[in-house]
């Protein structure tokens, strides 16, 4: 689905962008006004006009929330953000970012990361990968919407581990519980 999901001719209006990255619709507002997470698909030009997000877009959403909920503070989310911004959807699959809570370090492998720990340096990682999957599973069933007509296009048929009705969204650990619950 990122293949799909991620073409310039395909975007996601702003509710289901905030729905997808668990944000309400006034901090995407204030993120994009702000040039923090700007929608790659079409801005908001005028009045009345819609932005839409790509799917790199949502998962850097996702990943933005993330750091915040975390305590990492918007001047160093804006550095990890602007760093992000330039990956293409592949290469941000195969990044996890660990903070202390001040700093954001990109690693790019479980070494990078057992180094990083080792130097007393992490405190919390997103695995961007994960970030991918819960992002998939919630817009497999949400509509999208092509960029040159504005024509909406109708959800992907569901497939999958995370394409199931009852999604809500919560993190990949919940997930996973909550399949092992359901045996």
């Amino acid at each position: 689905m990122p293949g799909a999901a991620d073409a310039d001719d395909v975007g996601y209006r702003g509710p289901t962008a905030c729905h997808a990255a668990g944000i309400s619709y006034r901090q995407l507002d204030y993120w994009a006004r702000t040039s923090l997470v700007v929608p790659s698909v079409r801005d908001a030009a005028g009045s009345g006009s819609q932005r839409l997000y790509s799917f790199r877009d949502i998962v850097v959403l996702k990943v933005v929330k993330r750091l915040l909920d975390a305590g990492v503070s918007l001047q160093n989310i804006r550095k990890a953000i602007d760093t992000l911004r330039s990956r293409g959807v592949g290469d941000l699959a195969g990044i996890t970012l660990i903070s202390d809570g001040t700093t954001v370090y990109e690693c790019r492998s479980p070494e990078e990361v057992v180094d990083l720990l080792q130097g007393g340096q992490g405190v919390f990682g997103i695995a961007i990968s994960g970030a991918f999957k819960e992002i998939e599973g919630t817009l497999s069933h949400l509509p999208a919407e092509a960029a040159t007509t504005g024509e909406e296009l109708p959800a992907p048929p569901a497939t999958g581990d995370f394409a199931t009705d009852d999604f809500t969204g919560g993190d990949e650990l919940a997930m996973r519980r909550a399949r092992r619950r359901a045996g």
